[in-house]
């Protein structure tokens, strides 16, 4: 019996052919990165490879770590295993990684979403024999709407806000969640101010040619009064922090896939819940899992036991594959 192209071990997703691990969440010697999300690259391992488009917010988030880069497409051969890099769509440079050997092929999809979003590089499916997937959102109940419905909503919210006199919090993770409300909300409503956290990540977006509209960093010294009816940015742990207070009279969002669930806006304890996530709602889960033509399907992280019950009624031979990666914006919890 060969052995199979990726084995599942306490330190990661492990290729015996290539020696390396895929997003490992323990130290190991070699380390292909998915995207740059804390669950995903972690500190620690001696040598990492992702795509250019990845590297920059890795070495933002790590320091000085020791990087190889890859294009998109580009093969490379690693001991016994070829290995590409393949669009996930999650976010700027994240990816799927796809594993050969032998003529086996394998995809680690990381995180994914299948619609585009107008900054990422769009989801492009990879034919493969076995695939490891995400179902953060592997239930029915999680379909999400047009991006173009969400933006007009956020707008209005917003516009609605300074008509009166009030500024707009807007919860959203800080590398991915941020930049995507970025590129739809209209900066003719008004300025846009961000949190630190995501001001640091724009800037090494904007750096790497990814466009954003002009936003103001927040200072220890800057006035809200200079910029009545602002869109303000932040992480959602800053929602109803001293920080969030200097602002005056607010309105509070958060903008989360978990928002579809009315249990969960209510403990956000926000005045408003968008929908929207960088991860794949059901029927995108059904659409990059039948466009693999992969009869093996291995989940992961989100509903995993539900989802896999599900796959195998409709003939594949799923299962699941305990890891440490997060859910959506590392708010899996609140769910």
């Amino acid at each position: 019996m060969t052995k199979p192209v990726l084995t599942f071990t306490e330190r990661g997703i492990y290729c015996p052919a290539g020696d390396f691990f895929i997003d490992p969440w323990r130290a190991v010697d070699r380390a292909l990165i998915t995207h740059g999300h804390a669950d995903h690259a972690r500190p620690g391992h001696r040598r990492y490879l992702c795509t250019d488009g990845c590297a920059p917010v890795m070495r933002h988030r790590l320091g000085n770590i020791s990087v190889e880069t890859v294009k998109f497409g580009e093969t490379r051969k690693i001991g016994d295993a070829l290995v590409s890099f393949h669009p996930a769509g999650h976010l700027p440079g994240s990816a799927q990684i796809r594993v050969e050997v032998a003529g086996e092929i394998w995809v680690a999809s990381g995180d994914y979403k299948v619609v585009s979003d107008g900054i990422s590089e769009p989801f492009e499916p990879v034919t493969c024999h076995s695939f490891i997937t995400e179902c953060t959102f592997g239930l029915p109940v999680f379909k999400w709407d047009s991006q173009a419905e969400v933006a007009q909503e956020l707008n209005t919210w917003w516009a609605r806000n300074a008509a009166q006199g009030k500024a707009s919090i807007l919860g959203a993770y800080s590398l991915g969640k941020a930049q995507r409300l970025l590129a739809m909300v209209d900066p003719e409503i008004g300025p846009i101010l961000t949190h630190g956290a995501v001001e640091n990540t724009n800037e090494v977006l904007r750096h790497q040619g990814y466009r954003l509209p002009k936003t103001i960093y927040v200072t220890p010294d800057i006035n809200p009064k200079n910029h009545p009816g602002a869109l303000i940015i932040a992480p959602p742990s800053a929602l109803g922090s001293q920080w969030a207070r200097r602002f005056g009279p607010a309105s509070t969002a958060f903008a989360s896939g978990w928002m579809r669930l009315r249990g969960v806006r209510r403990r956000r304890a926000a005045d408003r819940g968008f929908v929207i996530s960088d991860h794949a709602d059901w029927d995108g889960l059904m659409y990059a899992i039948k466009e693999t033509k992969a009869e093996n399907i291995y989940a992961t992280h989100g509903y995993t036991d539900i989802f896999a019950r599900w796959l195998n009624t409709q003939g594949y031979n799923a299962q699941v594959v305990p890891t440490e990666f997060g859910g959506e914006d590392d708010e899996a919890d609140a769910a």
